[in-house]
């Protein structure tokens, strides 16, 4: 017994120590070579099957072989980088489409499996899968020489494409876009060329590959021609094939304000269930055989069964990573029971964990992996007493009824309770209303709306059937999340809270005495309501966001905020505020906005706003927007921008620089109504946001003011445009830092070279959001760029 618990013990230690090992080399900033890396790997752990005796030396090799071999993988995946002199330049690609195209504003996009590129007629070294989008014209007769085409996944196309590395937006406690590329193995992106000068698109076969891909597209087409509802039709697409892009962004704000967003994903639920119901369906027809049984048993062709059926419809639905992490538990399950092992839970769990790091290392990055383990440990962890029970009989029906009811009550709970924690860990909110919203939806949607968009592959009628349900189901929760208090929001607290409130998770479902168990209030309160640092009286923090091409400027001081413009809006569905802001704000504990400020009405400055309104408790908006914008009949204080206007907060000064009064009444361009603002500390320590004057209201601005203009920092006028940053402007402000706002390899050219090397030839330092990420400027601590405070080696290098 003692060497069946040592044994248990060091199974236990080894896949610890590789996922320990596979951990730390996802924190590298640079890798080694390629060659060096797998030799190291290999050496490592061959001497640890050598020193398999020795368990100290063991784990520490089986650590060492995690990384090195983890390395390796990550150093080869660098070397299919896009070559330099093919940045921005139009490839002539042959290649498929590999994935299902997503619906985006004016086209579609999708991945693009290359089989041959050509560059000014010569063959060139691409990335193998690169992203591309196909913008407006894209279904154009009159480009592609016949009648007009769409883009369908397996299809093979001779195509002109501009591409650049992969960049993704950098903010604190921000989604990781280039992480989400370099995982699944897209190394370059970039959009269909179809003006003159290039070779009109060419579909060259229509099923050429990617079959798996092809059958998920027809199912996903045949789901909107069958619902005339797109929000239903886009839930049943995103249950039946995984494509959680099909559902609607307000369906998405919905499932997360109601903590039921896991039920949309082909989540590990699903695909165990399938798994049961295939696996009972295969033994039942297995009995039913003379022969069959003889070759292998009924049970063991059940287990094995269902783990192949849940593999075939994991991989048909995308093959996510709950997915794959049910199909590796349920591989590791059947395995252990087909080889006679008598391992504990912790040990079947670690191994379909270690089986999905080897799979994918960078799957441990993932919210989802850590959602899926967890929630599986502690619904098995905290039940021995119960399973206890279970196997009592029960004297009558009603009583095993009550059992069923309060096993499932008992089930929600752990799981609604002991994720809350990690769930503020990983999102910075939960759903308060999740525990009552999970017990209507979790049988809904897995014993009815899921079975039915499935069945519907076979017989389409039945989706009718499944759009009813999920139009039940999402008025339900609608009703569930129509008070401000549904979702509770909290900052990014700090290690030690993070660890104390994971504890107290395990602390408050664990089968512990229960003045133990209390325990858990007291470590969980700090996790729920974390200090927020805050500068000093009289000083303030800026954050100049990474929004792409647009801006947006946050300022708090010790009791107040201002937020300097929303940023763009990407897309029809999608903006700075909703994507970038909103997220940042909760992670900073920004819980209310004193003011926003609104410089001018461009979209790569407002976009964003109406997200921020509607996410935030909002004092004031000031802005030069014109009486008729959309904005200016949001439900709370406004005034317009003038000259003159200042405020005091916390020692902190606050002052409008422009547009005079008399400048609203001009017909005049919204760039030259843009309100500048000029903040100043109690030690003398300014900013001035600039929005995008031009050089006319820059001489007005330094005629008016003059040498009274100076700041430590300047927010660049319109983005670093040569219309812009006008000689004696830059001299009057004599900034040390010039902050410049700008997409990358935006088609505006922004910076502009001649205004770089102006800001230049003054010694003032040029930080560019397209580089450095979000830059933050505390009150008493030196400046930081996002990218180089966090830099890990799947970033963009410049």
């Amino acid at each position: 017994m003692r060497d069946r618990s040592f044994a248990g013990l060091r199974l236990l230690g080894l896949g610890l120590a590789w996922l320990a090992g596979t951990g730390a080399q996802l924190a590298r900033a640079e890798v080694w070579p390629a060659g060096w890396a797998l030799l190291f790997g290999l050496a490592c752990l061959g001497a640890a099957i050598v020193l398999r005796r020795h368990t100290g030396a063991c784990l520490l090799l089986v650590a060492a072989a995690a990384f090195g071999l983890t390395e390796s993988r990550a150093a080869w995946r660098l070397a299919e980088a896009l070559p330099p002199e093919l940045d921005g330049a139009d490839v002539e690609l042959v290649g498929t489409v590999a994935s299902l195209p997503r619906q985006v504003s004016g086209g579609v996009r999708f991945t693009f499996e290359i089989d041959e590129a050509r560059w000014r007629g010569e063959p060139v070294a691409v990335p193998r899968r690169v992203s591309l989008g196909w913008y407006r014209g894209w279904h154009d007769a009159a480009l592609l020489a016949g009648p007009p085409l769409e883009v369908h996944a397996g299809q093979r196309w001779r195509l002109t494409a501009r591409l650049r590395p992969p960049h993704g937006h950098r903010n604190p406690h921000g989604f990781d876009h280039e992480l989400w590329l370099f995982e699944r193995g897209i190394r370059a992106s970039g959009y269909v060329r179809t003006v003159a000068g290039n070779a009109a698109p060419r579909l060259l076969a229509v099923d050429a590959a990617h079959p798996v891909e092809r059958a998920r597209q027809r199912v996903r087409d045949a789901i909107a021609a069958r619902v005339a509802d797109p929000g239903a039709a886009g839930v049943l697409a995103g249950l039946a094939i995984g494509d959680q892009s099909a559902i609607e962004r307000s369906d998405w704000d919905l499932f997360r304000a109601s903590g039921t967003a896991h039920l949309v994903a082909i989540s590990g639920l699903h695909v165990t269930m399938f798994a049961w119901a295939a696996g009972g369906l295969i033994g039942w027809a297995w009995r039913r055989s003379a022969r069959l049984p003889l070759w292998l048993p009924a049970p063991a062709a059940a287990r094995w069964g269902g783990v192949l059926a849940a593999a075939a419809y994991a991989v048909f639905a995308g093959w996510g990573v709950p997915a794959q992490r049910t199909v590796w538990m349920l591989a590791a399950a059947a395995a252990v029971a087909s080889l006679g092992l008598n391992w504990q839970w912790p040990l079947v769990l670690l191994a379909a964990a270690v089986a999905v790091s080897v799979a994918d290392p960078w799957a441990l990055l993932e919210p989802g992996f850590w959602l899926s383990f967890v929630a599986v440990a502690l619904l098995i962890g905290s039940e021995p007493a119960r399973r206890a029970a279970a196997t009592q009989s029960a004297p009558s029906w009603p009583a095993r009824a009550a059992r069923a009811v309060h096993g499932a009550l008992r089930t929600q709970a752990v799981a609604t309770v002991g994720l809350a924690p990690l769930t503020l860990v990983l999102f910075q909110q939960v759903s308060l209303v999740g525990f009552v919203a999970n017990l209507v939806a979790i049988p809904l949607v897995t014993l009815v709306v899921t079975p039915l968009a499935l069945a519907g592959i076979v017989a389409p009628p039945l989706w009718d059937a499944a759009a009813a349900a999920v139009a039940l189901w999402t008025a339900l929760l609608a009703a569930l999340t129509a008070g401000p208090w549904a979702v509770w929001t909290a900052p990014v607290a700090p290690w030690w809270v993070q660890a104390g409130g994971l504890l107290a998770a395990w602390l408050a479902v664990a089968p512990l005495p229960a003045r133990v168990r209390l325990l858990a209030l007291p470590l969980a309160l700090p996790l729920l309501w974390p200090a927020v640092e805050r500068p000093p009286h009289g000083g303030f923090d800026l954050l100049a966001a990474d929004v792409g091409q647009g801006s947006a400027v946050l300022v708090v001081t010790q009791h107040h905020a201002l937020l300097y413009d929303a940023g763009p809006q990407y897309s029809r569905d999608s903006d700075a505020g909703q994507r970038v802001l909103v997220p940042l704000l909760h992670a900073l504990g920004v819980r209310r906005l004193d003011v926003l400020v609104l410089s001018h009405r461009d979209s790569d400055h407002v976009g964003g706003a109406a997200a921020v309104v509607a996410a935030l408790p909002v004092g004031r908006l000031d802005s030069s927007l014109p009486a008729d914008h959309a904005l200016r009949t949001a439900p709370l204080p406004q005034r317009r921008c003038e000259a003159g206007q200042h405020w005091q907060w916390d020692g902190v000064t606050f002052e409008v620089l422009h547009p005079p009064a008399e400048d609203h009444d001009r017909a005049l361009r919204p760039n030259a109504l843009s309100c500048v603002l000029r903040v100043v500390d109690a030690g003398g320590r300014g900013v001035l946001l600039a929005g995008d004057i031009e050089a006319t209201q820059e001489a007005a601005l330094v005629q008016r003011h003059g040498a009274a203009l100076r700041s430590d920092v300047l927010l660049v006028p319109h983005h670093g445009s040569r219309t812009s940053s006008s000689a004696a402007f830059v001299d009057a402000v004599s900034p040390r830092v010039a902050v410049v706002q700008a997409g990358f390899a935006n088609r505006f050219g922004h910076p502009a070279a001649d205004v770089l090397e102006r800001y230049a030839e003054r010694g003032i330092d040029v930080v560019r959001s397209d580089r450095c990420g979000a830059w933050h400027w505390p009150a008493a601590a030196a400046p930081t760029c996002e990218r180089e405070r966090r830099r890990r080696y799947w970033h963009h290098r410049f």
